[in-house]
């Protein structure tokens, strides 16, 4: 099962999800994922808590031979990247998936346990999900009632009913609805409506004229005919091609994903009524009644793009638009269907879309399953065993103290308006930052759970998911609520609630280690804190104010200055080429690079107040500068598999490592600390240098 996730405007993370073979479409609202060593400089620690080097930072992953003015990311991490596989499950490696692997080790010796039993909520549906010779002998025949139900829809007049019923089942239409916070009104609900349709990552892999792109519509193509015969459809493979076709022209209808990431673009309020008159073609009135969302207002993220899906609707066989759900099944609950059909899913979705050779073993996806269903029943007993008070409350200090350092540098800015001096106090002020867990448990009673039924289970597990959140409407905002689990190696900003948040599994090394240097620290977690706060001071996360409303709050000339800044970033970004002919693109991972860049100055004024009056010594021939940049370069750490990058520069706002490392050219400090010199590959003259935060 890969539960309902939409990426939200305004909500932003630390580091994109892995991809383990992920669904059609399927978008997570998490930064982008950094891999470290398959093996390498990390060993279990006390506890099994990794520990890099003498002081936080692994001397022995450093390529020397590399001038760090000429590539910093190789310099602090060359050996390393060329001495660590990519393990054959994986289409990445680096610190973030070393760590995930330890939270899911971790989280699997908790279900063995709790699997022993038979009144276990979460050990009845890890044992349903390993109980692979029951799945199959089981067949297609629980899917069935519903596949009947997609064949059996007689006339286009009940698609929109049937559509309603696909998301609350966790598939995807060809537009989706769920419930968030209201950008305009951040103390109540409303229902958003976004584009959706494909069943690849992006319109992009349905468009563009690249070869390597024309290889995976062919791949995919040949999915989607060999789906349908798995289920035994007639006629599969002009099926599949009519299929293609319509996802195709939806492609053409959909945004790009950067106007997608623009919060003022995609807030359009608009009455029901109102949207029926701009999408015609689609019944929304009999869509929204299907969800259980009675309401008048709905926010239409991508007003053309649901207009030309609607009119596209319209027009399209009744035949292909069932096609379409049939395959979104089988494809969204492959991992608990026959053998065959999951092996088929991630041949596509996990090999051809992102390079990864073999799938993961069963337990690891019995894990993620058993977390995801039922998050807080798992996350409870984790934090329980895992997460010390006094890692707390460190993290506590250290988030307070890059807070601080943020805003003495608002003071400092030359080209900010007092009164928007003023007015970004205020929100820093009212900042939440929630560290480790969250204050309150979310309750699963209501959530069946069946030892010897794990497609029910999955099914079961995606309706109750979606009736939690479509029941928000009218309900005050669930402050304690969390974006992820305790268990999950990211973080982010949520600009709604005009917070900050850390999962416990984060705060290990080698992002922090109460025992390793401060240096070290402040250059890794600090920085990872210090990127989340500034990503509400990034070109998205600037645009609410200290209620976290959508509403313009600067001054006209502040809002210029700030844009001839972007501008600047942006094109560092674009210049840089990770594989021939396809490069970064800065205006997508703009909010990403923003933070990186004021995240890690932050961090660095945090570090330096955090001494007062004393100078660090120097260990093991390190500076304490040095040791400060190092550590930021060293969570950077991953190596990809080309498909992989090649997704990740087409769809993720998250620039790859190696340019996120390269971020420090842009900070004065730096320079001195490793004698990077004019003529290097990084130097930038001062004037070139972009300060914005």
């Amino acid at each position: 099962m890969r539960r309902f996730a939409i990426l939200l405007v305004a909500s932003t993370a630390l580091a994109a999800c892995a991809t383990r073979g992920a669904s059609p479409g399927e978008v997570r609202e998490q930064t982008a994922t950094v891999a470290t060593a398959a093996e390498g400089p990390v060993a279990p620690a006390g506890a099994d808590r990794p520990q890099l080097g003498t002081f936080g930072f692994d001397e022995a992953g450093m390529d020397r031979s590399v001038a760090p003015g000429d590539n910093f990311y190789q310099f602090a991490n060359g050996t390393w990247a060329k001495n660590t596989p990519i393990p054959a499950d994986k289409s990445n490696y680096g610190m973030f998936t070393m760590l995930d692997d330890l939270s899911r080790q971790r989280t699997r010796e908790i279900l063995d346990e709790a699997r022993a039993d038979s009144a276990s909520k979460i050990g009845n549906a890890y044992a349903a999900f390993l109980d692979e010779a029951a799945i199959d002998a089981k067949g297609l025949a629980p899917l069935q009632p519903w596949l009947n139900r997609i064949r059996g829809l007689g006339g286009k007049a009940g698609y929109p009913a049937l559509v309603a019923e696909a998301t609350r089942n966790s598939l995807r239409g060809p537009v989706v609805a769920f419930v968030g916070q209201d950008d305009k009104e951040p103390e109540q609900y409303a229902l958003s409506l976004v584009q959706s349709g494909l069943g690849m990552p992006d319109r992009d892999y349905y468009l563009k004229p690249d070869p390597k792109l024309a290889e995976t519509r062919a791949a995919y193509l040949a999915h989607l005919e060999k789906m349908l015969t798995l289920a035994g459809e007639a006629n599969a493979a002009a099926r599949a091609k009519a299929l293609l076709d319509f996802e195709t022209g939806i492609a053409r209808a959909h945004w790009t994903r950067v106007d997608s990431r623009d919060a003022t673009k995609t807030y359009n309020k608009m009455s029901v009524a109102q949207l029926a008159k701009l999408a015609p073609g689609f019944d929304f009135q009999a869509y929204f009644r299907g969800l259980g969302a009675d309401v008048r207002d709905v926010v239409v993220a991508q007003p053309s793009a649901v207009t030309g899906i609607a009119a596209l609707v319209a027009r399209t066989p009744l035949p292909v638009l069932k096609d379409q759900l049939l395959v979104r099944s089988l494809d969204e609950y492959a991992d608990v269907l026959p053998k065959a059909f999951d092996e088929e899913h991630f041949a596509f979705y996990g090999t051809v879309l992102s390079g990864t050779p073999q799938q993961e073993e069963r337990w690891k996806r019995a894990v993620s399953f058993t977390t995801e269903a039922l998050t807080d029943e798992v996350s409870k007993i984790y934090v329980q065993r895992y997460f010390p008070p006094e890692t707390k409350a460190a993290a506590d200090k250290l988030v307070r103290n890059v807070i601080a350092a943020m805003d003495r540098r608002i003071d400092q800015l030359e080209w900010m308006a007092p009164e928007t001096k003023t007015a970004a106090h205020a929100k820093l002020a009212s900042f939440t930052p929630k560290i480790g867990y969250p204050s309150q448990w979310r309750d699963f009673s209501g959530l069946e759970i069946r030892r010897d039924d794990a497609l029910g289970n999955a099914m079961r597990a995606a309706r109750f998911d979606y009736e939690y959140n479509v029941t928000k409407l009218g309900k005050p905002i669930y402050r304690w609520e969390w974006g992820m689990t305790p268990m999950e190696i990211n973080a982010y900003a949520n600009f709604g609630m005009v917070e900050i948040v850390f999962p416990a599994a984060i705060l290990q090394p080698p992002f922090f280690d109460p025992k390793a240097d401060p240096a070290v620290n402040y250059g890794g977690i600090g920085a990872v804190i210090g990127h989340e706060l500034s990503h509400h001071f990034d070109d998205q996360g600037a645009k609410y104010n200290r209620e976290g409303r959508l509403v313009d709050w600067w001054t006209p000339a502040d809002v210029k200055n700030f844009g001839a800044r972007l501008d600047a970033l942006g094109a560092e970004y674009d210049a840089y080429e990770p594989l021939p002919g396809l490069h970064v693109q800065g205006k997508l991972t703009m909010g990403e690079n923003v933070a990186d860049l004021a995240g890690l100055t932050v961090a660095y004024d945090a570090w330096k107040a955090s001494l007062g009056d004393e100078t660090p010594k120097v260990i093991d021939g390190f500076t304490g500068d040095q040791r400060f940049y190092l550590g930021w370069a060293q969570v950077w750490r991953r190596n990809y598999r080309e498909a992989n990058l090649r997704q990740r520069l087409l769809t993720d706002p998250h620039s790859p490592s190696e340019q996120r490392a390269a971020v420090v050219r842009n900070l004065d400090p730096w320079y001195p600390a490793f004698g990077v010199q004019a003529g290097q590959r990084l130097y930038l003259p001062p004037a070139q240098r972009v300060r914005i935060w």
